[in-house]
């Protein structure tokens, strides 16, 4: 138990520079990884139709085909998809944003 509460005090008082390239490069993967799933929400949401269909929605709604298979269409797998790449960038900001923290790295 002695080791533990020492490894604490350590990681918690003494800053130690020993962490801060392995604190760079988390952070630098970290930031690509954000990256590159900002942009893959953003041209799934651009390719995605409209949900309302203009003015014709004004008159009610008239059942379709792709109405009735709407959970096997391209759309709601572009949905899908698009609920993943935002819920991985938010985890990816959290992680990003506790490792930001000096106390985790004993800076």
């Amino acid at each position: 138990m002695p080791d533990m509460m020492s490894f604490m005090h350590n990681l918690l008082v003494a800053p130690d520079a020993a962490f801060y390239p392995t604190y760079q490069v988390v952070c630098l993967v970290l930031l690509v990884a954000m990256a590159i799933s900002a942009i893959i929400a953003i041209l799934i949401v651009l390719f995605q139709p409209g949900n309302s269909t203009g003015i014709d929605a004004l008159g009610g709604s008239s059942e379709t085909f792709f109405g009735k298979n709407k959970g096997r269409s391209l759309e709601s797998k572009m949905k899908r998809w698009t609920v993943i790449s935002l819920i991985v960038l938010t985890l990816f900001s959290i992680v990003f944003f506790i490792l930001q923290i000096e106390a985790v790295w004993g800076m």
